[in-house]
């Protein structure tokens, strides 16, 4: 069940010279969503300066006006081409206007510059594309620049690094918004992987698939086998390596240490779990492998933030939430 009442207003901000991947990301993935009764929990639309919005050979119609931006739950602001000349003032405007009555704002890729010019973000940490990362720090000192995530969640400000973070960045929110069993159900459906933490580094080392040193089988054995007490020895005998050569290569593909990535999986796990089923903690916990209800509970509450119970009260089936 989603943390709010549905249906959640979710407005796209569409700015000329928009980057139509950034922009189709939320378009698309927010109108898929669907909670376990059919329904939807995000009302999407699109609004900015004019109608229709242009970008190169693409131009974007039916565009609410700025006026309405203030009425969104939460905004998205995908990237733009020139980012750097960005200087419209009444776009800044509503963006305030729209933070200030509580609204959630949450950039994609060069997006961060449209609320980085707004003020928006000021005295935090924000990022964006690795090949403006430099750019954003040199025109908004104030803004503490993240050169090397995925996203930054700083609650009610959000801001991810280029182009497919994007994607990160939405499963990320609807996670927070409806629940792993939802987010999961949406990654399912768009053939995606269930999305990495924000933490990640930007630039990973590319590999096929089928290549020698791929950790893609390792991952799928894992994630077949999350319930059997694993080792860094056991997963590394598992993908014949040696325990340093597994870690370095985690690190270069996946952007995380072999044991962070399995107890992230396990945690994800965990939460369908209590949101889908009536396990108790302790059978949870076993169920996903870690050694006791105890260290379950620490894990949990250190990646989510909240306890395993306080997440089921949340999220489980049968709360009544957004109905």
């Amino acid at each position: 069940m989603p943390i709010f009442p549905t249906p959640h207003r979710l407005a796209i901000l569409a700015l000329p010279g928009f980057v139509a991947f950034d922009l189709a990301i939320p378009q698309a993935l927010f109108a898929q969503i669907r909670l376990p009764d059919g329904s939807k929990p995000y009302e999407v639309f699109l609004c900015g300066p004019g109608d229709p919005i242009r970008s190169g050979a693409h131009a974007l119609g039916g565009v609410a006006p700025l006026e309405r931006l203030p009425e969104a739950d939460t905004v998205v602001i995908p990237g733009i081409m020139e980012p750097e000349a960005f200087a419209d003032a009444a776009v800044a405007q509503a963006l305030r206007r729209a933070a200030t009555g509580g609204a959630r704002l949450a950039s994609i890729c060069t997006g961060a510059f449209v609320m980085a010019a707004a003020g928006l973000l000021d005295g935090l940490p924000a990022t964006t594309h690795w090949a403006k990362t430099a750019d954003l720090a040199r025109l908004y000192p104030a803004v503490a620049v993240a050169d090397d995530v995925l996203f930054v969640d700083n609650g009610a400000v959000l801001t991810s690094a280029g182009l497919a973070s994007g994607i990160d960045l939405c499963l990320h929110l609807v996670r927070k918004d409806c629940g792993a069993a939802v987010a999961e159900g949406c990654a399912e459906f768009f053939v995606l992987p269930l999305e990495r933490h924000g933490g990640c580094a930007q630039r990973l080392r590319r590999v096929a698939p089928g290549a020698d040193d791929s950790l893609a089988a390792l991952q799928v054995w894992l994630l077949e086998n999350l319930h059997v007490e694993l080792s860094l020895e056991t997963m590394a005998a598992q993908a014949r390596l040696s325990p340093r050569t597994l870690h370095r290569r985690f690190r270069e593909q996946l952007g995380a240490a072999p044991m962070d990535w399995l107890a992230r999986a396990r945690v994800r796990r965990a939460q369908a779990l209590l949101e889908t089923t009536n396990l108790g903690v302790e059978a949870v916990a076993a169920a996903v492998g870690f050694g006791s209800a105890a260290a379950f509970r620490e894990r949990f509450r250190r990646l989510v933030g909240v306890s395993p119970t306080a997440w089921r009260e949340t999220y489980g089936a049968g709360t009544g939430r957004g109905r």
